[in-house]
């Protein structure tokens, strides 16, 4: 019993020097940039050993992608706080919240995707809007429309494939319009899913029952 806590509390201990790794990773992007980012300016930032990273790292790129990953965790656990917190029954409602949602996930830009959008990388900041999207679009699919299609039809093909465009479409135009009203962005979602006749501004579009 002893032996299998001390490997519990060992563990919890490098899972923590990792996430300082990566922590350290995301603050070197943001305030150096990109090109600053190094195995050295990364151990220097967390006080621990080249042999550590390694430990955990095969490289810096590695280590960036694992930050990235990260990062991309964090979109996921709002997405899953506004899933948890719609209220059942009411489209608009969620429409409003995921709205709203999206516009602050892309104008307060987490640290690493502001470095990378800042760097003008463009090639980097689309694979990461592809990373977003792509697991954005799963989560909704296996929740929200899943919950959606035990009372409505679903009134669009290709599901995962729309949902996708649609994120990725939105991320990026907001990015270059951050003062785009919350309430364009839902017309835009609620007419492309085909459900705006649920919203007060279209009830005549509403899907016959």
């Amino acid at each position: 019993m002893a032996d299998t806590h001390e490997h519990s509390r060992t563990r919890h201990s490098r899972d923590e020097r990792r996430d300082e790794i990566l922590r350290a990773v995301i603050d070197v992007c943001a305030e150096q940039g990109l090109a600053r980012l190094s195995v050295s300016s990364v151990t220097a930032r967390v006080g621990c050993t080249r042999s550590l990273f390694y430990h955990y790292f095969p490289s810096k790129e590695a280590a960036f992608d694992a930050a990235l990953e990260l990062t991309i965790d964090a979109f996921i656990d709002r997405l899953r706080a506004w899933d948890r917190e719609r209220i059942p029954g009411d489209i608009e409602g969620a429409l409003d919240g995921i709205s709203a949602l999206l516009k602050t996930l892309v104008v307060e830009t987490p640290d690493l995707s502001r470095s990378i959008a800042a760097d003008g990388d463009a090639v980097l900041y689309t694979a990461f809007v592809d990373r977003v999207a792509e697991r954005c679009a799963r989560f909704i699919c296996e929740t929200t429309v899943i919950d959606f299609s035990r009372y409505h039809d679903v009134l669009i093909d290709h599901v995962y494939e729309t949902f996708y465009v649609l994120i990725s479409g939105l991320i990026l135009f907001i990015r270059t319009h951050p003062h785009v009203e919350v309430t364009v962005i839902k017309d835009i979602i609620a007419s492309t899913l085909h459900i705006e006749g649920f919203t007060q501004k279209y009830p005549e579009r509403r899907p016959e029952r």
